[in-house]
């Protein structure tokens, strides 16, 4: 089955309104002929989307949100609901990102809730997953990714994984400048979809879009988009500059 390749730009804690709006003048005019190859979203940080929304609307370019709640409203200082993304014209949210889950605490269940309120608000998840480096290297590979995929899409329905994108980011190459090689990121990516159709059904599975994140780059874009079962591409440092985000998903589309 073809899927079309997904790359989404997570800005992280980077860019401010007025730094979004450069960069977007920038990469907008320069990303038209390429946005019909393959779905292109930006994700900056909550202060930015307002700003981002603006510049984006009636564009091929999609707008996500780096994180949201699982509660609807109410006395939760600094949380950010999925209603509150929905009306600033937020598409996608990126959830379970290996920060979220090593710095901040999150685990499978709590992930699993925000997926639930964000289908809810029909909002598309970007739901991450990933192993860290000492993980591999004690052969825990599977059983982590197997743990994250049941735990974190645990009740959904298979019209449901009709609007998630799964994101394999193994941690130990996240802003390290190392990168899995395209034959270990196919590895696991078809692990992944192994998963998904035990959960879901090999058509589903068949159907679902699996991103690579971790270190990519212009210069490895293309072998990595290249593998039977990587579908796009989440990307950090290297979507923070409107160049180097046009040539990633040049290269990745070629």
């Amino acid at each position: 089955m073809a899927r079309k390749l997904i790359i989404a730009a997570n800005w992280k804690m980077n860019k401010g309104p007025a730094e979004t709006a450069d960069f977007i003048a920038a990469f907008l005019p320069s990303v038209q002929a390429l946005a019909g190859e393959c779905d292109i979203v930006i994700a900056p940080p909550f202060v930015s989307i307002p700003s981002a929304s603006a510049l984006l609307a009636d564009s091929p370019v999609a707008l996500s949100a780096q994180n949201a709640s699982e509660q609807e409203k109410g006395a939760f200082t600094g949380e950010v609901s999925t209603a509150m993304l929905k009306e600033t014209g937020v598409q996608h949210v990126i959830l379970g990102h290996s920060e979220r889950r090593s710095i901040y605490g999150e685990g499978d269940q709590l992930i699993n809730a925000k997926v639930k309120k964000c289908l809810a608000a029909d909002l598309h998840p970007i739901f991450c997953l990933g192993e860290t480096l000492e993980e591999r290297e004690s052969g825990k590979l599977q059983e982590v990714l197997r743990r994250q995929v049941s735990g974190g899409l645990a009740g959904l329905s298979n019209d449901d994984m009709s609007t998630v994108v799964l994101a394999y980011e193994p941690v130990w190459a996240i802003g390290t400048g190392v990168t899995a090689t395209p034959e270990q990121a196919q590895e696991a990516h078809a692990f992944v979809r192994t998963l998904v159709g035990e959960q879901f059904g090999m058509e589903v599975a068949e159907a679902t879009r699996i991103q690579y994140g971790g270190s990519v780059k212009p210069s490895n874009s293309a072998d990595l988009m290249a593998r039977e079962d990587i579908d796009g591409a989440l990307v950090g440092g290297a979507s923070l500059e409107a160049e180097s985000f046009r040539d990633l998903i040049a290269n990745a589309v070629a």
